[in-house]
């Protein structure tokens, strides 16, 4: 990773946009990170970055922040999820991550190109991608969103205009993630109900990325061509895999698939959900020599649950509230 030319990182006070700050420090990168409360900022100042509030829809000052602070990458980490696996599955629960990634991405990147930025990496979600059996899926694989994430193509055109207008637009298509978060423990609490918290044939196949992983993937891209990225582990499994793994690591019997009859009650969303997506890291490896400390979730779920039940080590300091 080069050492030199701040790094502004928006999202920083996320799940995974928390992450990669004190990488970055740590890498003797000048970071300027978004926090949108006072507590935010001032955790985030503790883990040795600049911390600034900034609004991503008020194009004004986010061009101010960014020349004002000699940005030279951003890197665009801001969502705003729904706050549990039920209101996923609610059309409405979506609407303002949808803005993040339309209006957001693009008025941000209209102020990176006003500011003389040189870099930016765009956040995007891989299981757009089409069902592809037991196939390899690569970046060139045909994408169809569903109606809950379509935006993801907006925040991605928003980077490629920003490439096109001479600057280096990267897009990481994260694939699904996991770690000790509350997803983590509602998966936990299903397994132990005796279902799979996946909807989908067993056999297809669901890759994934822990919240590490996605950190080290971020900070990776500060260093490759313009383009998009898989950013996933090295080994997806199947959904039976998935289920088996997370039940032996927290004692219990593999769970039974998820009901048929769910998958027409969440229509096209669940649909999505359902595909068999097996990613490939091929490409952000070669261009970055970025690997995954995790190559599969049989290895990282078992860490993940014991992260998340306090049987490892203790994490690392967080903000106040984990939300982005």
């Amino acid at each position: 990773m080069s050492a030199s030319g701040v790094v502004l990182v928006t999202g920083a006070t996320g799940v995974v946009g928390r992450l990669p700050v004190p990488r970055l420090v740590a890498a003797r990168r000048d970071v300027v990170a978004v926090g949108r409360t006072p507590d935010k900022r001032t955790w985030l100042e503790s883990m040795g970055a600049r911390a600034v509030a900034l609004d991503l829809f008020d194009g004004e000052a986010a061009t101010r922040v960014l020349a004002e602070g000699g940005v030279e990458v951003v890197v665009n980490l801001a969502t705003h999820m729904p706050a549990s696996v039920v209101r996923m599955m609610l059309p409405w629960a979506w609407r303002e991550n949808d803005r993040v990634r339309r209006e957001g991405s693009a008025t941000l990147v209209d102020a990176a190109l006003a500011a003389g930025v040189r870099r930016f990496v765009q956040e995007s979600f891989a299981p757009v991608y089409e069902d592809g059996g037991d196939a390899w899926i690569d970046e060139s694989w045909p994408v169809r969103p569903g109606p809950y994430n379509g935006t993801v193509l907006d925040a991605e055109q928003s980077t490629w205009r920003f490439t096109e207008a001479g600057g280096i637009g990267v897009v990481l298509r994260f694939a699904g993630f996991y770690g000790p978060d509350p997803f983590l423990g509602a998966s936990v609490g299903a397994v132990k109900r005796g279902w799979s918290p996946l909807p989908g044939p067993g056999g297809a196949y669901w890759s994934a990325i822990c919240h590490e992983d996605a950190a080290s993937a971020a900070a990776a891209a500060l260093d490759v061509p313009a383009g998009v990225y898989n950013a996933c582990d090295d080994d997806p499994a199947a959904r039976s895999d998935f289920a088996a793994t997370l039940a032996g690591a927290v004692g219990v019997a593999p769970p039974r698939s998820m009901p048929r009859w769910m998958n027409k009650v969440g229509g096209k969303s669940l649909e999505l959900l359902s595909r068999s997506q097996r990613m490939s890291n091929a490409k952000l490896r070669r261009a970055a020599g970025w690997s995954p400390r995790w190559r599969s979730i049989r290895e990282g779920i078992p860490a993940a649950v014991d992260a998340l039940t306090g049987a490892a080590d203790p994490p690392r300091a967080q903000p106040p509230v984990v939300s982005s």
